[in-house]
């Protein structure tokens, strides 16, 4: 998993850079980390009625949504108990790989819907994917690397199954944090990413413009 991968170049110090996301350090990060996985579980026990498919169904816009749940990652991260940066990436790497092996059988059902759309469990597993990635490479931007992954396309495709309220094109004016979207060379002035779908993915996450 590249996300353990990068973790694993950080030193102690290292956890306390910071990351394309102001607010938040390289430890701040894998807690996220380690709360998603957590959410994406709870979301599946309950779906087709979770607290994200509520969400979800109000069709509220985009960027709503997205201050929405910085809020909510927020609130997760206030009250995880204290652990440090690979404790909570061991977490993540745990419950993210539980919950990969509980997709296969449940597929093709509904996961929650937004406007006309419904997103399946497959879909909401392949927006999960994409994300994961773009967290590798938040992670490899604190410690002054780049990251793309080996193939984009199976990435964008996930986006596109999983999150039908962020349309790929159209640049998210609140990145996944809650921060403002970065500039055209994200945090340190180097664009991230050489191939097209990659860079589509950036910049629809909010971490390019």
């Amino acid at each position: 998993m590249v996300v353990c991968e990068l973790a694993a170049q950080i030193t102690a110090h290292g956890w306390a850079a910071p990351t394309p996301c102001p607010e938040w350090r390289a430890a701040d990060l894998a807690g996220h980390l380690r709360c998603v996985a957590d959410d994406l579980h709870e979301y599946l026990d309950e779906a087709p009625a979770s607290r994200l498919a509520r969400l979800m169904a109000t069709g509220a816009h985009p960027d709503s949504l997205a201050r929405k749940l910085a809020r909510q990652n927020a609130a997760e991260l206030a009250v995880l108990a204290e652990g440090a940066g690979p404790e909570h990436i061991a977490a993540f790497a745990a419950s993210a790989r539980a919950y990969a092996r509980r997709i296969e059988p449940v597929w093709d059902l509904p996961h929650h819907r937004y406007r006309e759309t419904v997103v399946t469990v497959g879909g909401m597993l392949g927006s999960a994917c994409a994300e994961w990635h773009l967290h590798a490479w938040d992670l490899a931007r604190s410690i002054g690397k780049d990251y793309a992954p080996a193939d984009a396309g199976i990435l964008v495709a996930g986006w596109q199954a999983g999150m039908p309220h962020l349309p790929l094109g159209e640049p998210l004016a609140v990145a996944a944090c809650g921060a403002p979207a970065a500039g055209p060379a994200g945090r340190g002035g180097v664009l991230a990413g050489s191939g097209t779908g990659w860079r589509v993915l950036l910049r629809a996450s909010g971490r390019l413009a």
